[in-house]
């Protein structure tokens, strides 16, 4: 706990520390870039006011030198001889009839001539002082926090919850990591306050953190403290090679394709014990499988106690199962009770535990399992009476037409 708080302390400085040398940055290439835009206006202006004043001063100029230089002439021929004098001051006379200074160009009132100046309003100040030192918090611990992990084969289930009374939850972010060299990624983003995390390796250990974006804001909390995960149990996986079934590159998903040969799927081993949750999960096909598949009635997802080739459904004796129509079969039998049509998104589940009416030994005796079927949130209880002890079950499925896409976890 010693360490933890140090750790975060340190981390927390760096994050500070580097987060306002950040906007020290910014500020001061924001500041510079608003001075060059407000110099480059002054310049603007000031060409723009002085350009005519400029143009009015070289008339004004040239028409003071070419009364000099009249003036300069008419000396001159004033001075000169007789002969001479005639004839300059008949060229003065003829310059002085053709010069204009009686006129000069028009020169602005003072009034009218730009008086530059700079606004500059101190109110910013004030309102970056007040920014400021509103910007950031620390928190002694985040919002939320992990609570607990569940393992499944091959995932994990990651529950979290909200900490601080005082925070009002919007969204969720969790993220996973392979160890602790590794990069986080995000596993799940939405409003649930638990997520199964599929596609881990068993004995493999996963480091998890979460944290949440508040009602009608757009920044997230701070992380949670990251905390290691694991599973032991290996993943469900369906039997590769059936003619009749596609498998995902995991094998945890079998797609019924068009093929007309039919008989159950099976797991590849009896990978589910009494005790945990087995999921069939109904997806879409693919992009262009907008519906699933048709149901029939020999149709099924289920458990069994092993494999038995030559069915074409696992409506039969050692085992129990769900129609895609809801109809609940135990031993081949079909109960009373009817669950909801299996469709797309459906998600069925099976739960058992052990309940033993006598010995068990190796040469067989009574064996009851109480058994839980849910799907679309109704489910059916009945009990499974055995005459062999079951440590591990397979499960499997069967479908009697293309279409139909099933995820196992």
């Amino acid at each position: 706990a010693r360490t933890q708080i140090k750790e975060s302390a340190t981390l927390t400085r760096d994050v500070l520390e580097q987060h306002f040398s950040d906007l020290k940055g910014t500020l001061k290439k924001l500041l510079d870039e608003r001075l060059l835009s407000l110099l480059q206006e002054v310049d603007v202006i000031e060409q723009e006011s002085i350009k005519p004043l400029d143009e009015c001063q070289k008339l004004i100029e040239h028409g003071v030198s070419t009364a000099d230089d009249l003036l300069r002439e008419g000396e001159s021929a004033v001075d000169g001889d007789v002969g001479q004098e005639n004839e300059k001051l008949c060229n003065f006379t003829k310059k002085a009839l053709h010069i204009q200074l009686d006129s000069l160009p028009e020169v602005p009132s003072l009034v009218d001539v730009p008086c530059l100046s700079a606004q500059l309003d101190d109110c910013l100040l004030t309102i970056l002082k007040n920014q400021i030192f509103r910007h950031g918090t620390v928190a002694s611990r985040p919002p939320v926090q992990l609570e607990e992990f569940v393992e499944k084969p091959g995932g994990i289930l990651v529950r979290w919850c909200k900490v601080d009374d005082d925070f009002s939850p919007q969204d969720y972010r969790l993220q996973l990591r392979k160890g602790t060299a590794s990069p986080f990624e995000d596993a799940y983003v939405g409003s649930d306050t638990e997520f199964m995390v599929l596609h881990l390796d068993p004995n493999v250990d996963y480091q998890f953190r979460v944290c949440a974006r508040g009602d009608g804001r757009q920044e997230w909390s701070p992380w949670s403290v990251p905390q290691l995960g694991r599973t032991t149990l290996v993943p469900h996986e369906w039997t590769a090679g059936l003619e009749g079934y596609s498998l995902s590159s995991r094998r945890n998903i079998a797609l019924r394709n068009d093929s007309q040969s039919c008989g159950v799927l099976y797991s590849k081993a009896p990978t589910y014990s009494c005790g945990q949750t087995l999921t069939f999960r109904q997806v879409l096909g693919g992009e262009l499988i907008e519906t699933v598949g048709q149901p029939d009635r020999r149709d099924s997802l289920g458990v069994c106690v092993e494999q038995q080739n030559g069915y074409d459904s696992l409506q039969r004796d050692k085992a129990v199962c769900v129609s895609t129509n809801g109809a609940v079969f135990v031993n081949g039998k079909e109960m009373t009770n009817q669950l909801p049509a299996v469709t797309s998104g459906s998600t069925v589940t099976f739960d058992m535990e052990v309940v033993q009416l006598g010995p068990c030994s190796n040469e067989g005796g009574n064996f009851k399992l109480r058994v839980t079927i849910s799907s679309n949130n109704r489910e059916v209880v009945f009990d499974w009476v055995l005459d062999q002890c079951c440590g591990s079950l397979y499960f499997g499925c069967s479908f009697s037409y293309p279409g139909w896409k099933v995820l196992v976890f």
